[in-house]
């Protein structure tokens, strides 16, 4: 009764504008528009109704994971699947539908681009919409053009679409491309292209060298104003806006702030741990991996998000109240798991918790050689948890850590490792001080993907299938409450 509650609560409110818009695990439910709802207890559970007029479904809450006035996530199971997906709610807003007419726009451009570039070419179907069944995303537009007996699987996207999308489509266009080869009757299905505004392909043209067979996927660039097309050569790929950090500028850095990062850390000091935050020389302290306190331009200063203050000794004793509710609220075996400073940034906390302990994560990981972000990235924290890393007889490693469900786990793991793998051909990592007593291999580095067992989307199956083999993969399953427990449940 109480978790009925709770979710018709949360969902009384983001309506409170309109229908909301509805995604599960990410994608669009297009069908769910002008949704209605029913919540109904059913003993400690509860059951969620929901219907339009195109679709009606039913799923079994399991718990309402995030609240607020814009937007409410839901984890839920549904009726014959083992594995919990998540349901979100997002406010009724005028930018939404305007993306959707921009996308629809989109199609029509993107088919006369078709039309127009290979003119011997029939375009069979050109789709803008969800297929969340075979994991396709609405974000792009989606189909097939034939010559001869020959098809070719074909994905773009609009020129106004967030970066987050744009690096995101070659994701997206394996999964297509395996999709329309899975089904394919009149028609085998050769390859993929790939359109994207112009600016917008150095991402994937980078990734697209970690392919099996690269050949397969032709990448092209659109100029939005007068819609002409060229196409990008795998070549233009070069390696990314990255670098390596001298160890011993990070050295310096810790050493400059260590009288006083020392003070605080002996607050809680199994808890807190110092680092230097990526592409910068600041100093940050963090509670299981939740910053709360940052060393810069000579200062220390303190508080949670943008909420910080210089650290005066008048100050001290409302830091030390801080790291208490830290304390009480950031901890393995919290009452309220619910509290937004225990399910604040969960990557964070998982990489303190696999770096004090990485031989669990595999035994021929050397555990006292353990690096975060190197190499740096221009854009910094990347949302992602990159460890470099290397085994006991002196192989590189990449690991990825990801707390949630993401179908980019591959990819972004992917483009990590290719820029680790061009460091490392050019000796980088030695000539920067990192792994001082590890001979390096010359092997390509392995690539770790770390994440709860039920957290792997099921599609990154496809996308592993067609990188190149020399990315040696393993994947790591952990207990879903890997807060109170590192616990491997699988390695594949």
């Amino acid at each position: 009764m109480e978790l009925a509650a709770e979710l018709r609560r949360a969902l009384a409110s983001v309506s409170s504008a309109g229908a909301p818009e509805v995604r599960e695990n990410g994608e669009w439910l297009a069908a769910l528009d002008g949704l209605q709802y029913e919540v109904r207890a059913q003993g400690e559970s509860a059951l969620l109704h929901m219907w339009s007029a195109r679709q009606n479904l039913v799923r079994r809450v399991v718990r309402v994971a995030e609240e607020s006035s814009e937007r409410v996530v839901v984890e839920v199971l549904r009726f014959g699947h083992a594995r919990n997906t998540r349901l979100e709610f997002v406010a009724a807003s005028p930018v939404r539908e305007a993306r959707r007419v921009d996308r629809s726009q989109f199609g029509d451009r993107l088919r006369q681009i078709l039309t127009d570039r290979f003119p011997d070419e029939t375009v069979d179907s050109l789709v803008t919409s969800a297929d969340l069944r075979h994991s396709l995303s609405g974000s792009y537009t989606r189909g097939l053009v034939h010559r001869g007996s020959e098809a070719i699987a074909v994905l773009g996207a609009s020129p106004n679409e967030e970066s987050a999308t744009l690096d995101g489509i070659l994701t997206f266009g394996l999964i297509w491309l395996q999709h329309a080869r899975d089904r394919a009757k009149r028609h085998p299905v050769s390859g993929l292209r790939l359109f994207l505004p112009r600016g917008k392909s150095a991402v994937t043209a980078h990734r697209l060298t970690a392919l099996a067979s690269p050949q397969e996927v032709a990448l092209y660039e659109y100029d939005p104003l007068y819609w002409r097309v060229r196409r990008i050569a795998l070549s233009d790929a070069g390696n990314l806006a990255t670098w390596i950090v001298p160890r011993r500028e990070i050295e310096q850095a810790i050493a400059a702030a260590l009288p006083h990062a020392e003070r605080i850390r002996g607050l809680a000091p199994d808890a807190i741990h110092i680092g230097v935050a990526a592409a910068t020389q600041e100093v940050t302290l963090r509670f299981r991996g939740l910053e709360f306190a940052r060393w810069r331009l000579g200062a220390m200063w303190f508080g949670l998000g943008d909420n910080q203050e210089a650290l005066t000794p008048g100050k001290w004793s409302k830091l030390e109240t801080l790291v208490r509710q830290l304390e009480t609220h950031r901890h393995p075996l919290a009452l309220d798991t619910k509290h937004r400073l225990y399910r604040a940034q969960p990557e964070r906390w998982l990489e303190t918790m696999v770096a004090a302990d990485l031989a669990r994560i595999e035994a021929r990981l050397n555990p006292k050689q353990i690096y975060t972000q190197v190499p740096a990235f221009s854009s910094g924290d990347r949302g992602i948890i990159d460890l470099l890393g290397a085994t006991r007889d002196g192989r590189l490693a990449v690991l990825e850590l990801k707390a949630f469900e993401d179908i980019h786990l591959v990819m972004q793991a992917v483009d990590y490792w290719l820029r680790v793998r061009w460091h490392h051909d050019q000796d980088d990592f030695r000539r920067f001080g990192y792994f001082p007593d590890t001979p390096l291999k010359a092997k390509p580095p392995l690539l770790y993907l770390v994440a709860p067992g039920f957290r792997f989307h099921p599609a990154i199956d496809i996308v592993l299938r067609y990188l190149s083999p020399e990315i040696e993969v393993v994947r790591v399953a952990l207990v879903e409450n890997w807060r109170r427990s590192l616990r491997v449940v699988f390695r594949q």
